[in-house]
């Protein structure tokens, strides 16, 4: 089901809420067992054509994965030793409990884990085992996401293919709840001293970075961004496509962005967000002096051209 459905936030938002510490859960989980690697690409988890998983990860003498279902609503932990457990989703449950729910499953299993059991982004971090208020799961909302989460996913995939430089996977980032794909110029930045120990990973070279985001309370509905870093002068002066396209300060940068009911209402959402993605490209390509020519496929769409939809 490749679709776009639609996804208004206010229509979601105390789901919104509630999956998003779910799936931080999941993702500190898989944080603390997988091996470390560059820009943090160990942290994230992946889109399935149920829902969004860890993939592999040790633990002792096995291997386990967590998977959200959400065609059956339900977080499915399944290990190496053939063992499959189910934590069924649902509304009502609380933050809290899933949190105790899982770890006793995992505990079962015989696996064992530590994580920090607070949430990671906030303002005020949300201790994982005291919240009781955050208990909206409304099915119908998080199937509407992870189809749009899944479109999206095809497009990047496509998106990504085009250029022969690292890239990262298209990959979910729980702190935030946004899928990202990311460009590397190879080159390497100089990292501030004021940034943090994540950020001085996730920025320890150039990048281009495209993502789609569900929004919170500072961005009213879900959206499509891309920002350059470092920021190289002049980068809003390139224009960006397709018209509804346009540059939002963001502090002391700017971000590409095009709302998502933009995309889902075209004639061809897959050619509008492509159209979207190449021309933030080239804009950030561009003014940081990036080999565009060497970065081209030989036989992907090259740059600037953009296949039939």
């Amino acid at each position: 089901m490749n679709d776009f459905p639609a996804l208004r936030l206010s229509e979601w938002d105390a789901t919104r809420v509630t999956l998003r510490l779910f799936i931080q859960i999941v993702g500190k989980v898989r944080l603390a067992l997988a091996p470390a690697k560059n820009h943090w690409w160990h942290v994230v988890l992946y889109v399935t054509p149920r829902g969004l998983t860890t993939g592999a990860m040790p633990s002792g003498d096995t291997t386990l994965e967590l998977e959200f279902d959400f065609v059956d609503h339900a977080l499915v932990v399944r290990t190496e030793r053939g063992e499959v457990e189910r934590l069924p989703l649902r509304d009502g449950l609380s933050v809290a409990a899933f949190y105790e729910q899982l770890f006793s499953l995992l505990a079962r299993l015989g696996i064992d884990v530590d994580i920090l059991a607070q949430s990671y982004g906030d303002p005020t971090p949300i201790p994982f085992a005291t919240d009781d208020q955050d208990a909206s799961y409304d099915s119908d909302a998080v199937e509407r996401f992870w189809h749009a989460l899944s479109a999206t996913t095809l497009v990047f995939e496509e998106f990504a293919g085009w250029f022969t430089g690292k890239t990262s996977p298209v990959h979910l980032f729980w702190h935030g709840m946004d899928l990202a794909v990311t460009r590397f110029s190879g080159r390497r930045t100089d990292p501030k001293p004021t940034w943090s120990r994540v950020d001085q990973e996730a920025y320890s070279h150039e990048v281009i970075s495209f993502g789609f985001w569900a929004g919170d309370g500072s961005w009213p509905d879900p959206c499509y961004y891309s920002y350059t870093a470092p920021e190289p002068p002049g980068l809003t002066e390139h224009p960006l496509e397709p018209e509804q396209a346009f540059w939002a300060e963001t502090g002391p940068s700017h971000q590409a962005r095009l709302w998502y009911e933009d995309v889902r209402t075209a004639e061809s959402p897959r050619l509008a967000l492509l159209r979207f993605l190449q021309s933030a490209y080239e804009a950030g390509a561009r003014t940081a002096d990036w080999p565009m020519e060497d970065f081209a496929s030989s036989w992907a769409p090259p740059a600037g051209k953009i296949p039939a939809g």
